[in-house]
């Protein structure tokens, strides 16, 4: 097999499209919350330029967002109020763009302190060829809190990096070690949710129906794997804070005040 072929970061065309709802069933009118004198989604949009990315889109279904995300200076489509998921609406978004692209980042709208690094350890793995068709991050689980917990999916690899499988349940089950062992046998590894995408694979994932695994673990991801897609993985070491409940919202607004100057 002949060796593969890398292209320099800045040679690829990575768009990154942010999609942000404005309704939230446990936190409305996410995307807008201040954090530290900024919005969150201003947040994302700020960390996100500091990527090798030739363009960073906030992709929304609210008009308020729209003026929001554009009075900041940022760039911003509206969409369809009603997509299934932040793939779809990510779809959309880029076929408004109406551009092409060597890969698509989807970032999380209400991960405000996403690190650039994050996101171009995804683009590095799109300077390779051949091209995976989908990315994705993971990171070492640390804890049995981590391991355990149903809100931390985690996921196992096959020898170069593909995704096997995505479960909120531990895997793989050590049948041979008490479980307040398993850490300490095995290295587990959770995911990340900040995806990649060749544009014409994102086009077909889109219309693929639920899949029987996505929907018993509710998943998106397993869909794409059902139907024979591959998710090459990067590894992280950094920690997320993801915000999803007015909880979430207190401990980010101490991480800043912690973080920012005096």
């Amino acid at each position: 097999m002949p060796p593969p072929r890398y292209a320099s970061l800045y040679m690829l065309n990575a768009i990154g499209i942010i999609p942000a709802r404005y309704a939230s069933t446990r936190l409305p009118a996410k995307p807008l919350v201040d954090l530290g004198g900024k919005s969150m989604i201003q947040r994302v949009v700020e960390q996100a330029r500091q990527a090798q990315l030739s363009r960073v889109v906030v992709a929304t279904d609210d008009e308020r967002i729209l003026r929001h995300v554009l009075d900041f200076g940022g760039e911003a489509v509206l969409t369809s109020p009603d997509h299934p998921s932040g793939t779809d609406r990510v779809f959309e978004a880029y076929q408004q763009l109406n551009t092409g692209a060597d890969c698509i980042i989807n970032i999380q709208g209400d991960e405000p302190f996403i690190h650039p690094s994050q996101i171009n350890a995804l683009v590095q793995l799109f300077a390779a060829e051949p091209r995976p068709q989908l990315a994705t991050l993971v990171k070492p689980v640390l804890n049995e809190e981590e391991l355990f917990s149903p809100h931390l999916p985690k996921v196992v690899l096959d020898a170069q990096g593909h995704a096997l499988y995505f479960s909120r349940h531990p895997v793989p089950y050590q049948r041979q070690h008490p479980q307040e062992h398993w850490l300490a046998h095995h290295r587990y590894l959770r995911h990340i949710g900040l995806y990649a995408y060749r544009p014409n694979v994102l086009a077909h994932i889109t219309r693929l129906p639920p899949s029987p695994l996505e929907l018993a673990e509710s998943l998106e991801q397993l869909r794409w794997l059902e139907n024979g897609y591959r998710i090459l993985t990067a590894e992280t070491e950094l920690e997320t804070i993801g915000i999803d409940t007015p909880e979430d919202v207190v401990r980010a607004r101490q991480f800043l005040a912690q973080a920012l100057p005096q």
